[in-house]
């Protein structure tokens, strides 16, 4: 039976279901909220935390791009995710940071309101129910946002309205997940997950300047593809490279690695888990499960 649960709630646990903000809190009613999406995975030193570091600073620049008043520093932060988890007494699970304008005052401007950061641990299994027989996409019909219109390389919630509509319109269309492509017309990345390709043994992600989150799972398969000697190229993808790779996948904290066998009804490959996704996937569960003394600096255990 699954332990009492908190959420740390401005420097405080709080009973799970008592975790409570008014209606018409601010970023409720504006998107107006930033976060982040963690995990901590079982090894054999017990629960330890990915990448943490790397999370909390993108927290943090996100919450300085948006002028969000966060009042509390890097270590706060740091020391109270792994309380969290700690206290909530779980092996494996997703970390949900989020600070929002805790302030139910009608009225769009922010200037002077209260902010307040909860951190909440939750059991997480796949995102995808169908993770191990890959995933069906669709190129969405709308276009993933730009620096022109809003700050893509924050992490905040009105940006995730541009995901919440292509992935609708996707499963709408009987796929699982949808793919969205920059204004320019390259691909950018799902909704919630960035996105490579293998031709001819070549991984390829789209780069920086193709309207993507910087994700920091797409940061570690770039490295761990590094470490296996596999030839790695971050460019401009075109729409139709999708169709003919050899190989596709979705990367990201909550997606993990995510097979995609199908693109606007075009089968990828064979059809089925590519060469290098599995080898990447491999890497992967071994580092975050703490079986790789290379990456161990990744890990913050929860003790």
């Amino acid at each position: 039976m699954q332990s009492k649960q908190y959420i740390w709630f401005d420097g405080n646990f709080v009973d799970f279901e008592k975790a409570h903000v008014h209606v018409l809190t601010h970023s409720l009613q504006y998107g107006s909220g930033i976060f982040e999406g963690i995990r901590a995975y079982a090894t054999k030193g017990g629960s330890a935390i990915f990448r943490l570091e790397d999370h909390i600073k993108r927290f943090i620049n996100t919450a300085k791009i948006y002028m969000f008043p966060l009042g509390f520093s890097a270590n706060e932060l740091s020391e109270a995710i792994v309380s969290t988890v700690k206290k909530n007494k779980l092996e494996e699970c997703y970390i949900r940071p989020f600070g929002f304008y805790n302030d139910s005052r009608i009225g769009l401007d922010a200037t002077g309101k209260k902010g307040s950061v909860i951190i909440a641990a939750v059991p997480f299994g796949s995102y995808f129910s169908n993770r191990d027989k890959g995933v069906k996409c669709k190129i969405s019909s709308w276009h993933r946002i730009n620096s022109s219109m809003l700050p893509i390389e924050a992490k905040a919630s009105g940006n995730y309205l541009n995901s919440l509509i292509a992935s609708l319109e996707a499963k709408a269309a009987g796929a699982d997940e949808a793919i969205l492509t920059s204004t320019g017309g390259y691909v950018a990345e799902g909704p919630g997950e960035n996105i490579f390709i293998v031709e001819d043994g070549k991984l390829i992600t789209p780069s920086r300047d193709s309207d993507i989150l910087l994700g920091i799972t797409r940061d570690t398969l770039i490295k761990l593809a590094e470490n296996l000697g596999i030839e790695f190229e971050a460019r401009n993808i075109h729409k139709e490279e999708l169709y003919t790779c050899d190989e596709a996948f979705f990367a990201g904290t909550a997606a993990e690695i995510t097979p995609i066998t199908s693109i606007d009804s075009r089968i990828i490959g064979d059809g089925k888990t590519g060469p290098i996704t599995k080898l990447l996937w491999s890497k992967y569960s071994q580092v975050v499960h703490g079986e790789d003394e290379e990456f161990k600096e990744w890990l913050t255990y929860v003790k």
